[in-house]
């Protein structure tokens, strides 16, 4: 990875790219800090300390507990983009329009992205008047207020969706990705030091080395199972038949289609987490939090990860029926997000055009058959795969009790994008190579 980097400074473009990214991502960090207005901090932050938002305010790299100009970060985004990839399968007009190659990407982004100012416009408002019925708003809840805050949230994350467009055009990685991560790592030191309080510091030497090496332990055995993950793939091979063109006999090569066993990546983690904390959210604006009362807040503790697998009893026990939720939602988004991005019936077209077969295969229906069995497999694998990194640290943190933000979701998306972005960066040296090679 390190020499990676190091050869991308050398070529210019890259480096470029590499810079416009690094200052990107400095204005979504100083974004984190610029306070919105009407709203008072003294009465939201003794909310906030009172009350863990979890893995939400990770998402949004602690800006919501600040609430900063981006306290929305890009959550709208990423529900607007979970309702139109849905929308895509009920409305069969949507499903045509994906289907028109780029033409047809550049209107479902244009849609996603008024879906996403839309959803900002309701986020914010409902903010604003939860904020003002329990005191917060600065001056009292009143028309001027609601709009100031609508406009300053809507704003934000309209301008964090427009930046991460520009990353993914004049820098490197997918923008949105990359600002997620740059969110989620702001997190982690403040999360180490709880850890490093709440375990080792004047514990014992035995205990504090031993309680050292689990943390460490857990941490390097996700980070290497996301590796595994990220890494696994399967190979069907495909033979092409020779045919005469002119005087030339052509084909006759043997290639592959490669599936990734994470055929997904971690967009099932991140649309699984999104949804099951945006109740806990909207409970949080109207001072309805996860905990052991009424109905409601019972609800919101099922949904509340820091709830699952607490060993103190069946009191506590029986809200880890948000986990197995969790995990039904994980595989659901692995099954769906992999039927929009890879499309068998279309792989098995081309490859009958091109005079293409899987040995042993016959081309046409039996192909698309073949390819939706082997892939329905993948994707249980990788969903599996998914899970299990996901729950490791849910465990520890249930048996243990440890406060930390981060989790297994929050692993899974830091180390895939990270690896997403140095292949991307490979990817980029390697084109700067051969075109220097033709140039030569």
């Amino acid at each position: 990875m390190f020499k990676t980097l190091r050869n991308a400074f050398k070529v210019k473009d890259i480096r470029s790219r590499l810079i416009y990214t690094f200052f990107a991502l400095v204005i979504v960090r100083l974004g984190t800090l610029l306070p919105a207005p009407a709203i008072s901090r003294d009465v939201t932050e003794q909310w906030f300390n009172a009350k863990s938002l979890g893995f939400f305010n990770i998402l949004t790299g602690g800006s919501f507990s600040r609430m900063s100009i981006f306290a929305l970060s890009i959550s709208p985004y990423i529900s607007a983009s979970i309702i139109v990839q849905l929308l895509t399968i009920a409305i069969p007009k949507l499903e045509e329009i994906q289907k028109e190659g780029e033409d047809g990407r550049k209107k479902i982004n244009e849609l996603t992205r008024y879906m996403t100012v839309g959803l900002a416009v309701i986020e914010s408002g409902a903010m604003a008047i939860g904020f003002g019925s329990t005191g917060a708003l600065e001056g009292g809840l009143s028309f001027t207020n609601v709009v100031v805050i609508i406009a300053s949230f809507t704003a934000g994350s309209a301008f964090l969706m427009w930046l991460g467009e520009q990353i993914t055009q004049k820098g490197v990685g997918n923008g949105i990705s990359i600002i997620l991560l740059i969110n989620i790592v702001s997190t982690m030191p403040s999360d180490f030091t709880n850890l490093y309080y709440q375990f080792i510091y004047k514990k014992s030497v035995g205990m504090g080395i031993l309680a050292a090496v689990i943390i460490l332990a857990v941490v390097i055995l996700t980070i290497l199972l996301v590796l595994i993950l990220q890494d696994g793939e399967r190979k069907i091979p495909v033979q092409y038949t020779k045919k005469v063109q002119g005087r030339k006999m052509v084909g006759g090569q043997t290639s592959n289609i490669p599936l990734k066993v994470n055929t997904a990546g971690v967009m099932p983690v991140i649309f699984a987490s999104s949804l099951m904390n945006f109740p806990i959210l909207v409970g949080s604006f109207f001072g309805v939090y996860p905990e052991r009362a009424h109905f409601w807040p019972k609800v919101l503790k099922v949904l509340d990860q820091r709830s699952w697998l607490v060993f103190k009893g069946w009191g506590e026990f029986k809200y880890s029926l948000g986990l197995l939720i969790y995990i039904a939602m994980i595989i659901f988004f692995a099954y769906f997000y992999t039927s929009i991005t890879f499309n068998p019936i279309e792989v098995a077209n081309n490859m009958k055009k091109q005079g293409g077969f899987i040995p042993g295969i016959r081309p046409g229906k039996p192909t698309t058959d073949y390819l939706t069995k082997v892939l329905n497999h993948i994707i249980l694998i990788g969903a599996i795969g998914l899970t299990i990194v996901s729950v490791i640290p849910i465990i520890f943190s249930g048996a243990f009790d440890a406060r930390v933000s981060f989790g297994g979701t929050s692993i899974i998306i830091v180390v895939g994008v990270i690896i997403e972005t140095i292949q991307q960066i490979e990817s980029l040296l390697l084109v700067r190579h051969y075109k220097g090679f033709l140039n030569d």
